[in-house]
């Protein structure tokens, strides 16, 4: 009877855990500093928090003039083959963004700095290359659009 009951625990987590991944899996959110005014106390109240910034010599490639869509990737990843077909379909359709893919594995001080968990993990930078939206796998077409259009106001 107790292993039956231990068996229904961890299949109720499981399944659990799955929905609640399954729910947030590619959504993309905006990051924790893009544009949150600072709190009383903070210096310079009423400026924005600094969000994490990336240059084009940390990309290895120009920024976009509007936006960049920036793909973390790895070899045996299947979603991040799907991810690049869809970042770079969004990337030709709007003028001024520009899709940027990297290997997750030869970029470690980047993965790192940014805590890249998991492959494909998409940052979307605003003109500046600052980081307005993040996603933890793969992102739908209509969603990068809409990210986009929230980042190049």
């Amino acid at each position: 009877m107790t292993g039956a009951l231990v068996a229904l625990v961890v299949l109720s987590a499981a399944t659990v855990f799955g929905l609640v991944r399954r729910h947030r899996d590619g959504v993309l959110r905006a990051t924790p500093a893009a544009g949150r005014a600072r709190k009383d106390g903070d210096d310079h109240v009423g400026d924005t928090l600094p969000s994490e910034e990336l240059r084009a010599d940390e990309l290895g490639a120009e920024l976009g003039a509007k936006a960049t869509l920036v793909q973390f990737s790895s070899a045996f990843c299947a979603p991040c083959r799907a991810t690049r077909r869809v970042l770079g379909e969004v990337a030709e359709m709007v003028d001024g963004v520009a899709h940027v893919e990297l290997d997750a594995e030869a970029h470690l001080e980047l993965v790192r700095r940014l805590n890249v968990v998991r492959t494909p993990t998409v940052l979307v930078l605003d003109e500046a290359g600052r980081i307005v939206r993040r996603a933890a796998g793969a992102p739908r077409k209509a969603d990068v659009i809409a990210a986009l259009g929230a980042a190049i106001r």
